[in-house]
């Protein structure tokens, strides 16, 4: 066997040698790593995959995943490790914060050093809210304050807050609830309509896109009912024998008003076992009319309303009716002082005289021409017009020594009727204040009606000599006793459209309203 020169064997053992060394360090690198599957997300908990596909020719030593909120982690942020060398793995994240937004990467690390698989992100779940229920405050038969407050809204905008109540313990917003607006922080609750003496159970409440969150539960016991809270309103409208007042109540004691009006006596502090109204039931203001009242009498009167509890009363009023008059039928008449006289508020409507013997009725009217004792028509022979315009008479009947008017009383002369519109300031401004307001009963306009004076005129029209009826709400007009010759004698009319009065002679067979006079 020959031998190499030692030269030669030097040379060739320095070659492998190189040789060895150059193709080790070329195999030698980090891992390849990829990053898996993110899965099982919570509010606060994430699974992560990851795999190791070549360890870089050097024991992988460390892998798993590196977490932040930022782009592209590394194992400089937080990294939780899933064993090591090649292969699938996954771990579990903990202790996240809920509706967040977080990166993370699979990572392996050999002695070349560490690799990343690509950045993924996901984003935790929101939470149920968290909040408190505000102590009640305010708290009367029927209402209380509550509220809440809101201190986290679990990562998710609050889209609904208030509080929710019922009489059993832990409501939900299937009971009653209130709703008080959205967003995080304080509110206020104002609970109404409750039932006085009653124990509620209160708990705040607030929703985001997780559910409905509760507060603390609170119970609130009612203040017992009592009887409502009621004042009297003023009497108005007084005639001889109606006037009309009412109530407004302003609190209904925690129980229901069952029952509303005022009650009145000719004594002091009336109650519903006197005379009384019945108007509705409820809180709020009422109106009342009283009737069948007698003239020229003092009546007391108080609202009332009843509840469960009992009856409460307003202030008592006190007022007097008109002094008013009768006449042989018991039809009831107004009557008003203006100046040194008395006169009747209203038209007669009476159909007897004085003695009892009966006024004709005579409806034919083209006969009146031939009439020389008394008669009455109605307006149009239609008796609807006798409650407000009372009847028409002829002059016979007005001057019938068995008398139209009531004891006490008599038809007008010219001159009593001169002295009525003297005190109102003359013919030509004296209409005005005679007549009733409004076009309810007049033609509009009623020019200048003001009736300041009581007199209340009223335009009944008038049967016409020419046997016609005319002008029922254009004109008024009245008897005199005054005669001016055989066959006419003076009246006295008003107008709609006109604020004097007007004297005129008057074909005694004409029809016409009468007015009485006290003696």
């Amino acid at each position: 066997m020959q031998t190499l020169p030692t030269s030669l064997l030097v040379f060739l053992l320095l070659s492998l040698s190189i040789s060895a060394c150059s193709d080790e360090n070329e195999l030698k690198t980090t891992p390849e790593v990829e990053t898996g599957e993110i899965s099982e997300v919570t509010s606060t908990s994430a699974t992560v995959g990851g795999q190791i596909s070549n360890d870089g020719n050097a024991s992988v030593s460390e892998r798993g995943v590196v977490i932040g909120k930022s782009t592209n982690p590394t194992i400089n942020d937080i990294k939780v490790t899933g064993g090591n060398g090649v292969g699938g793995f996954s771990v579990d994240l903990a202790g996240l914060t809920a509706a967040t937004t977080y990166h993370v990467r699979a990572f392996g690390t050999n002695s070349v050093g560490t690799s990343y698989g690509v950045n993924k992100t996901f984003n935790t779940n929101a939470l149920l809210p968290t909040l408190t229920t505000t102590d009640a405050s305010g708290i009367t038969q029927t209402t209380v304050t509550s509220g809440g407050n809101i201190s986290n809204d679990g990562g998710a905008a609050i889209t609904a807050r208030g509080v929710v109540y019922g009489v059993t313990a832990g409501p939900t917003t299937s009971n009653n609830k209130t709703t008080d607006g959205n967003g995080s922080g304080a509110f206020t609750s104002n609970l109404t309509g409750l039932v006085a003496g009653t124990k509620y159970y209160v708990r705040a409440y607030a929703t985001n896109s997780v559910g409905t969150a509760y507060g603390n539960e609170i119970s609130i016991l009612m203040l017992p009912a009592s009887i409502a809270t009621i004042t009297t309103t003023a009497v108005s409208s007084i005639t001889v024998a109606s006037a009309v007042s009412g109530g407004t109540i302003t609190g209904d004691g925690g129980a229901t008003v069952t029952a509303r009006g005022v009650c009145w006596s000719i004594n002091q502090n009336p109650t519903i076992s006197n005379n009384k109204t019945s108007d509705g039931n409820g809180i709020g203001t009422f109106n009342s009319s009283l009737t069948n009242l007698a003239p020229s009498t003092t009546y007391y009167l108080r609202a009332y309303a009843t509840n469960s509890v009992g009856t409460a009363y307003g202030p008592e009023l006190s007022f007097k009716t008109s002094e008013g008059l009768s006449d042989i039928e018991g039809n009831v008449y107004g009557a008003i002082a203006i100046g040194t006289q008395t006169w009747m508020k209203e038209n007669l409507k009476v159909t007897k005289y004085r003695n009892g013997d009966n006024i004709p009725n005579e409806p034919n009217i083209a006969t009146w021409p031939n009439l020389t004792t008394g008669a009455y028509v109605y307006y149009d022979n239609n008796a609807a017009y006798n409650g407000t315009y009372g009847k028409l008479y002829n002059w016979y009947a007005v001057m019938d020594g068995r008398g139209l008017c009531p004891v006490g009383w008599h038809l007008p002369s010219d001159d009593e009727w001169t002295t009525l519109t003297e005190y109102l300031g003359g013919i030509n401004v004296a209409g005005g204040k005679m007549k009733t307001t409004g076009t309810s009963l007049w033609d509009s306009p009623n020019t200048g009606a003001t009736n300041e004076s009581g007199f209340s005129g009223l335009p009944g029209g008038f049967l016409s000599s020419g046997n016609s009826f005319y002008s029922i709400e254009f004109r008024g007009s009245w008897w005199s006793t005054s005669e001016i010759n055989s066959i006419a004698s003076w009246s006295l009319s008003l107008f709609s459209d006109d604020v004097a009065v007007f004297r005129s002679t008057t074909i005694k067979y004409s029809g016409l309203s009468a007015r009485c006079v006290k003696d």
